[in-house]
């Protein structure tokens, strides 16, 4: 497990907070280490979350998401997967899913044999 997965999953314990001020620190060290991970650690990070039923809160996925669509612009998997988790949270970030959508759409036809590494 990587380290930025260990502080997500520090981060949705409930139960590893005994005040306010450990989530404020936790979600502090979160965003540090997310800031400056590799897309690589960012997407494991995001399945590890996956795999316990989402319990990272939206601004941290999104967050991920875009962090990690920064540094593979052109990875049309990526754009999907991002776009399909913005489409989790209501019809107020569809305009930026279906944009992603868009992007991916255009890269596959640019390059078709494009797919999951």
């Amino acid at each position: 497990m990587s380290e930025l997965s260990r502080l997500a999953a520090v981060l949705t314990d409930p139960k590893g907070f005994r005040a306010d001020q450990d989530r404020q620190v936790a979600a502090m060290e979160f965003v540090e280490k997310l800031t400056f991970a590799p897309a690589d650690d960012i997407l494991e990070m995001l399945r590890t979350d996956f795999d316990r039923r989402w319990g990272l809160p939206v601004w941290a996925r999104n967050l991920a998401y875009r962090l990690a669509c920064l540094q593979r612009p052109d990875d049309p998997y990526l754009l999907r997967m991002a776009a399909s988790d913005l489409y989790l949270h209501g019809p107020d970030w569809d305009h930026q899913a279906e944009e992603l959508n868009r992007r991916a759409a255009r890269l596959e036809a640019e390059s078709p044999d494009t797919g999951p590494e």
